[in-house]
């Protein structure tokens, strides 16, 4: 016949787990020092729910705590409790919670494919890339999870081209991905301009989701809008825009920053007031999307809209403007030629201002031929900038200075620009064949094919001659034989 006590840790168990889960982010502690007071030995499933809340409340010392009572009541060699342990060291931001993380781990005899996972992704959340693909590579087993978070994790971390490179790992190995490995995917796309895989999983969405009469979730739409439009397909973002059963404050912000990117401000005006005349609470402007919509205004020179707007983020609604819509609303001016109203903006800034602050002011300067502003604001950007990131401001200086035909001070600037010893940092591009993609840089001939590249360049440029194509002072590739210039 069972004891009590016994009886009593058999019924009473159970209501503080239900305690446990209903306060999963307050007061975890307070309920396993009852248990104990009242005589009851919490099990596995009390200590992982325990774990769990401390973690998803960043309960650093209660946690720690609970790591203690674990190993001295016996459960260290749980697999659940333990796993838990790594999750929550790893979500408690600590300064060294990656390593305590890994100790955890480490001592762990058993370990399952969610231990692994915890880990890995703990890995990306400090930063440790490299770390992460050694875990990535030791794990005796993978599921959907471990590919997606190893996907994500590298175009979250500017590994774009490995996080491709793992997609086509993931289908040759026959693995399952599911909605969440395709936003990671298209993220890599829209970083690396790739539209046809961003072509080819809009078309599995649109055949395989559609035929299983799968929902699609918000946020591979989202996904789809921002690639397309990151590719300059910006009809066929919008084509997914307006398939949309339901959107969120991203889905509009996506296609307000997609036509606004590329200069379609009319439309990305209008998809704004569309989301306003809606009136739905639970969509509300965030600062993204303000910034959407000043860069909407500054590339079609709507300079009423773009003060309206940008008063209306504090007025309307309660967004404190950042660095960002500071630097869209001196570019909007700047090249409205309002160059007062600009510098008396950037003066008046409640942070300081940074180079693309002054860099859009300098722009203006160049268009209007404003060289005394011009100066003053090269100068601040040469004092405050290393001498890499101050070129191209230099260079842009010189170009002001030719326009006005003041050689003395071009010849100035460009030997400021010897002494400080400035290149402007090269261009770069890709292109993906055959599955590989190839990164270049201007001038370089390192890649192996680059000797047939130049040479079909070279062809291109003498049959564009000989049909009154070529390269005009803006840089731009015309037909128009009075502005062609030399090579």
């Amino acid at each position: 016949m069972p004891s009590k006590s016994s009886t009593k840790s058999k019924t009473q168990v159970p209501i503080f787990i239900t305690k446990l889960s209903e306060v999963i982010r307050g007061n975890q502690w307070n309920y396993l020092i009852r248990m104990e007071n009242s005589l009851i030995l919490p099990d596995g499933h009390t200590y992982t729910y325990v774990i769990n809340g401390c973690a998803k409340g960043r309960l650093l010392r209660e946690g720690e705590k609970v790591h203690g009572k674990v190993l001295k009541n016996g459960f260290s060699s749980s697999v659940f409790v333990c796993t838990g342990l790594v999750d929550f060291y790893i979500k408690s931001k600590g300064e060294d919670g990656l390593r305590k993380a890994r100790l955890v781990f480490d001592e762990m005899r058993d370990r399952n494919v969610v231990t692994w996972n915890s880990l890995l992704l703990g890995c990306f959340r400090y930063g440790d890339v490299n770390a992460a693909r050694r875990v990535f590579e030791a794990m005796p087993e993978r599921n959907v999870v471990s590919w997606t978070t190893m996907i994500a994790g590298c175009a979250q971390n500017g590994r774009s081209k490995q996080a491709l490179a793992l997609f086509l790992g993931m289908r040759r190995e026959n693995m399952e991905f599911d909605q969440v490995t395709l936003v990671a995917v298209l993220s890599a796309c829209a970083e690396l301009g790739d539209l046809n895989l961003g072509r080819w999983i809009h078309l599995y969405v649109v055949e395989s989701l559609s035929h299983r009469e799968l929902p699609v979730q918000v946020s591979l739409n989202n996904a789809l809008i921002h690639m397309y439009a990151s590719c300059g397909e910006i009809e066929a973002a919008f084509g997914v825009f307006k398939t949309m059963e339901r959107r969120t404050i991203v889905s509009w912000t996506s296609m307000i920053t997609g036509f606004a990117k590329h200069g379609y401000g009319d439309e990305a005006l209008s998809v704004f007031r569309w989301m306003e005349s809606i009136g739905d609470n639970d969509i509300r402007p965030d600062e993204v999307t303000f910034l959407g919509l000043l860069c909407a205004c500054s590339h079609a020179g709507y300079v009423n809209e773009g003060r309206h707007y940008f008063k209306s983020m504090i007025a309307t609604w309660g967004i404190e403007p950042r660095i960002e819509h500071y630097g869209c609303m001196v570019d909007l001016l700047s090249r409205a030629g309002l160059l007062d109203e600009a510098e008396g903006l950037v003066k008046s800034m409640p942070m300081k201002p940074n180079d693309a602050v002054w860099g859009a002011l300098l722009g203006g300067c160049s268009i209007y031929k404003n060289v005394e502003l011009a100066f003053d604001v090269a100068q601040r950007l040469t004092v405050e900038l290393d001498p890499e990131r101050a070129a191209g401001y230099l260079v842009r200086l010189s170009n002001v200075y030719a326009t006005a035909k003041r050689w003395q001070d071009v010849i100035t600037v460009r030997k400021k620009m010897v002494e400080m010893e400035t290149k402007k940092p090269p261009g770069r591009s890709w292109i993906q064949i055959d599955g590989t993609i190839h990164e270049f840089m201007v001038g370089e001939r390192s890649q192996k094919h680059s000797s047939f590249i130049y040479e079909v360049l070279g062809h291109i440029t003498r049959e564009s001659k000989l049909t009154s194509y070529g390269w005009n002072h803006s840089g731009i590739w015309c037909k128009d034989t009075s502005q062609i210039v030399d090579d």
